[in-house]
């Protein structure tokens, strides 16, 4: 009976289920999903945003209602998104300035820490982070968003006056492989990585307290339990519930074991809170290739929407470009600059505007896909035979007219290039849109290189690489019905 009343209260207030957000590393997406868990246990309908990128991307999101719910972690909060104007143990105010709530306390810490490998900081005599002052030799490996964090890298080597210039930036679980290989010497490290355990590896002692406390809480939208009664009651479910054991062995299973972590969460849930499952006929998870197909139609989509935009744009801004000299160079200069603008960067300036999903994922794909378009239209009008335009003045044609039946299809080899060009870039660019939850194959390839799995990493990384392949045939196809006969004809080479 309880179940039907919430789930009639939560139809009444808001249609839409509780989603609830994670960052692109282990722990966030575990926690996630037993947030999940625990509101779709109460009769609440959930579902899961998992790994958009880092601790901007995902705040953010909850700010502007994209996301409910998310776990963070209050030093984090405190130094990183209060900019450290704002104590860990006083984040109340600050955060109902933003429309949001803290949650329930998990109930374990999970800070940063320098790491190195026991037999290396022995030899070297390394055990506290002053001691790597008199060893400026040392290669150190950062998650990329510990080098730029306000209480990362930088503000760490100004507080122990770090002489290393040797400092990498890659993905989190990366470093390890690095130190495990000895590519690399220091690493930053999570409290609860199992790795910690599992490599034997020494975490240097914080001798100058630099670092802020980090407990795991969840972040709650303030207008939740309006929209969604109940909401708070069922997250309530996991305060103080999760220690630092618990949390070390949940990361273990995923990362060290590579059980999935929809299926770690829900172990949780069952073995060591009680949750039972909810009330549903039980679904088999789906097999490879379901998975691989619906990943084939997100891809798809982002692909195909962002270049049917690039387009209807590009080829209107090409005819532009060769019939107006100086001002086509600025359209070509423009759309160059847009080029040169890193993928993931120009992903990342679309959120504010677009928010998270597959918008700000088409939006950059249509703008990467300008360029080659422009410009290949700009080069097969310009290089017309300048007898053939004399021809059609002659004739007296109507100049639409010589542009739609004239000049375009006389240039429709090279657009037709750059358009193939363009869709090849697109389909490798789309992999990224998983990082603001646009799907796609970018999806197993990031929890792949997240879990060390590479039969993950393949199931995103080969299904790819065919369909760029399939496009560009596809192309050669296309070309056949489009360009005119006349032009695709190749002249005998001379005997």
């Amino acid at each position: 009976m309880k179940v039907l009343l919430l789930l009639a209260l939560s139809a009444v207030a808001d249609p839409r289920p509780v989603r609830v957000g994670s960052k692109a590393f282990t722990e966030s997406v575990i926690v996630g999903e037993l947030a999940t868990g625990v509101l779709q246990r109460h009769g609440l309908r959930a579902e899961h945003v998992r790994g958009l990128g880092g601790t901007r991307v995902v705040w953010d999101a909850l700010v502007r209602g994209e996301v409910d719910v998310y776990p963070e972690y209050t030093g984090t909060l405190a130094e990183e998104i209060f900019g450290g104007r704002v104590r860990a143990d006083a984040l109340g105010p600050a955060l109902a300035a933003a429309g949001i709530e803290l949650g329930p306390a998990l109930g374990f810490e999970d800070g940063y820490a320098l790491g190195m490998r026991e037999d290396r900081a022995e030899r070297l005599g390394i055990r506290r982070i002053s001691d790597l002052r008199t060893r400026p030799e040392l290669r150190l490996g950062f998650s990329s968003e510990f080098i730029d964090r306000a209480d990362g890298w930088r503000a760490l080597q100004r507080a122990y006056g770090l002489p290393q210039r040797d400092v990498r930036g890659l993905e989190h679980e990366l470093a390890y492989r690095g130190l495990r290989a000895g590519a690399l010497d220091v690493v930053d490290l999570y409290s609860t990585d199992p790795e910690i355990q599992a490599e034997q590896l020494r975490v240097l002692e914080d001798d100058r307290r630099h670092f802020p406390e980090y407990r795991a809480v969840l972040l709650v939208r303030a207008d939740l339990e309006r929209r969604v009664p109940g909401a708070r009651a069922a997250l309530v479910v996991l305060q103080d519930r999760i220690d630092a054991p618990a949390m070390i062995a949940m990361n273990a299973r995923a990362r060290l074991q590579r059980v999935p972590e929809p299926e770690v969460a829900a172990a949780f849930l069952r073995d060591r809170l009680g949750e039972a499952d909810p009330e549903v006929a039980p679904t088999a998870a789906p097999g490879r290739t379901r998975r691989i197909l619906a990943r084939l139609g997100e891809h798809l989509t982002l692909v195909a929407v962002s270049l049917g935009l690039s387009l209807a744009v590009a080829v209107p801004l090409g005819v532009f470009a060769a019939r107006r000299r100086r001002a086509g160079q600025a359209v070509l200069a423009t759309v160059g600059v847009v080029q040169t603008i890193p993928s993931l960067a120009l992903l990342v300036l679309m959120i504010p505007l677009l928010g998270i999903g597959t918008r700000p994922a088409i939006a950059a794909l249509f703008l990467y896909g300008l360029l080659p378009i422009v410009r290949n239209t700009h080069a097969g009008l310009a290089g017309i035979a300048p007898d053939l335009r004399e021809s059609a003045d002659a004739l007296g044609l109507p100049g639409m007219f010589r542009l739609l039946r004239v000049e375009l299809p006389l240039a429709s080899p090279s657009i037709l290039a750059g358009v193939k060009t363009s869709a090849v870039i697109a389909v490798g660019t789309a992999t990224l849109g998983a990082l603001v939850g646009a799907g796609g194959f970018g999806q197993p390839i990031l929890t792949g290189i997240r879990l060390a799995d590479t039969g993950l990493l393949l199931e995103g990384a080969l299904p790819a690489a065919a369909l760029a392949l399939a496009v560009e045939a596809a192309f050669d196809g296309v070309e056949r019905l489009v360009v005119p006969l006349g032009l695709r004809l190749r002249p005998e080479e001379p005997g």
